[in-house]
Formats: C-alpha cells, structure tokens, sequence
C-alpha cells in the first residue's frame, strides 16, 4: 500500500486555512483532580473565539455530556451553530495528541485522508487510553475517507510544521524509549516522512520541566509562518528552565530550511513559575492555537503575559490574538493547543 507521501499528500501548517477545530470534551477527573469543575468557563471561553472563524467539532462520551456542553457553551456565548457534536468515547481530553492528523492534497480525487497513529497516553502514564486511541478512525468513517494507520506511536503535540516540507520535533520525546524502543532516530524520521509528507525532520532537545509528555515540541518551538519560529526562553538564570531553553535556542539559530534558508527565531518569554500542591506545571506562551481568525494564547496571571501576547501579536498580523486564562486548566498538564486539532481546508 502506498504511503500518504508517495500519493502527494501532507499535514499543511497550522496557520493554513481550517474547515474546523476538533476537540474531546473534558470528562477525566484525575486529569484536573479537584478543580475540573473551574475549567469549563475558560474552555468554554476558548470553544466560543474559535467558533467566530470556522466550525467546532466536539467528541462526547454521550447524550449527557453533550447536554452539559451546549449549558456551559451557552453560558460563555459561544455560536451553537458553529458547533457539531459527534458521540465518540474518549478517555480524555487532548485531542492534539489522540485526534485525527489530517493530511491534504489538493489535486487528488479524495482530497484529505486521516493518519491514526498509535497512542499510548505518553508512554503509558495514564490508562487506561483505548478509547481516544481509535478516535480517528472513528471519525474517518464517520466522513468515509481513508485511514492510515503507521502501526507506531506518535502525538500531536510532540510535531510542528511550516507547510513547506519542515517538520520541528524533539529528541527528549520522540526518542524517548516509552514510545517507539524498536525504532532508531533514522527509523523514526521515516516514518515521518511517509506519513506527514514532508522533507526534512529538524531536531531539538529540550523539552520543559514538568511536561509530562517528555518534551512535547508545542510548549518550546512554533512556526508562525514558513521560515519563523516563536521559541520559549526563561529569563531568570536561576530557574530550572533557563539553560534547557538556552540549548535549544542554540540548536535553532544553527538550523537551516529545506530551501537552505536560515531559520528566522523569536524569542518569547516564559510566564512565572506555576506550582499547584507542589508539582511545577508546564506553563507556556507557546502552547498558543492558531485559529481561522485568532490566535488563542493560555496566559497564566504572570508579569509577562502582556509581554507574550504583544510578540505573539507582532507575528500574526492578520489576526487577533487573544488571551485566556489557563492557570486552571494547566493543572491538567497542558493548554489550548494540547487540547485541539486543527482539520485543513483543501
């Protein structure tokens, strides 16, 4: 059988057109242990400025849960219209690591495909995952359109792309021996080729202190446009982040493009350390959405949020960007990008 990239498909950026946003709606209890009651005003929140510029797809455990949605997407004003329920079980609620990766290819007869890759609730942290595991089949026959499945584990959160044939990973995750032990970094990049469509595979090493998806590229690095990056850098010296950041900061100022162009980096600072019961949270400005018509960024009553949002502003001058609370919902170990998954228009 043909890999996706031989029939001419690929996983376009983030800031490329969307058809729609999918998300897994919260339900998981341990994932938010005793607060997951304060998130939904904020998620809400985030749901209702996405809706503004294209349609939001919403898995639900059932017709309960989806009655429960609809109260609180009201309650935040969100466009109910923009809104469509689908009834597929998950486990939890991040939707970029067990959502659908959908790839394109604009000059085919069946112009999108979806990529199931295998998920393992990042390296088995968090059983049971079965069923956010077969998410996106689900939804490729919901839509009837081919599935691929690689037969190895791969999140969305751990990969980022600029549309031009760059994938941006890093080593501390996709090398981690509780994804793939049986594969080498050659074996993996493979993969990566074969099945996002792209050319070249740039590395990084870091991730940041209590990510616990090993270093998932979405809190450290993002492309912007084809040949720019926003990259996390801690400004304290003394901060346990500081010389990880400076690392991959290094390693990216050496990285060249698939067309030899230098990659164009700016910095972004990190919000204060957040601790909740003692446990350092991977607070981030990075883990930031790129909808059809804004930015979403988490911010965390930090000093420095006003200082994020104004970069992350310079950079998308085409759209609004916009700030949301996310100090609850980091304590569930990620944010807005962690918890969605853009589907491209064609």
């Amino acid at each position: 059988m043909n890999t996706p990239k031989e029939l001419g498909y690929y996983f376009p950026a983030e800031f490329a057109p969307h058809t729609a946003t999918w998300l897994s709606w919260p339900h998981k209890e341990a994932s938010w242990p005793g607060k997951i009651e304060t998130i939904y005003p904020f998620y809400s929140q985030f749901i209702k400025e996405v809706a503004k510029g294209e349609e939001v797809c919403i898995n639900v455990v059932d017709d309960a849960m989806k009655a429960f949605a609809i109260k609180c997407l009201t309650e935040a004003g969100a466009d109910l219209g923009k809104i469509k329920f689908f009834i597929h079980p998950t486990n939890d609620a991040w939707c970029r690591d067990h959502g659908p990766a959908f790839l394109i290819n604009p000059t085919a007869d069946i112009k999108k495909v979806i990529v199931d890759w295998g998920y393992n609730a990042w390296g088995n942290k968090y059983p049971p995952f079965d069923l956010d595991d077969v998410i996106p089949t689900l939804i490729g026959k919901h839509y009837n359109i081919p599935v691929y499945h690689p037969g190895i584990v791969m999140e969305g959160g751990s990969v980022e792309f600029n549309g031009q044939g760059t994938l941006l990973t890093s080593t501390a995750c996709l090398l981690n021996p509780n994804r793939n032990p049986h594969l080498n970094q050659q074996q993996i990049e493979e993969y990566l080729y074969n099945y996002y469509g792209v050319e070249q595979v740039l590395w990084v090493d870091e991730g940041i202190v209590g990510d616990d998806t090993d270093g998932h590229i979405d809190d450290t690095v993002r492309f912007v446009n084809a040949n720019t990056v926003l990259t996390v850098v801690e400004e304290n010296k003394q901060d346990e982040n500081y010389e990880l950041l400076q690392h991959n900061l290094r390693q990216l100022k050496q990285m060249r493009l698939f067309n030899g162009q230098q990659l164009n980096v700016i910095e972004l600072p990190m919000p204060d350390a957040i601790e909740y019961e003692g446990q350092r949270l991977p607070a981030s400005y990075a883990n930031f959405y790129i909808a059809n018509s804004a930015v979403i960024v988490p911010t965390y009553r930090s000093a420095n949020d006003d200082k994020a949002l104004q970069i992350i502003q310079q950079s998308f001058p085409d759209r609004k960007v916009i700030g949301i609370d996310s100090t609850d919902i980091i304590w569930g170990l990620g944010s807005f990008h962690c918890l969605s998954q853009q589907e491209p228009a064609v």
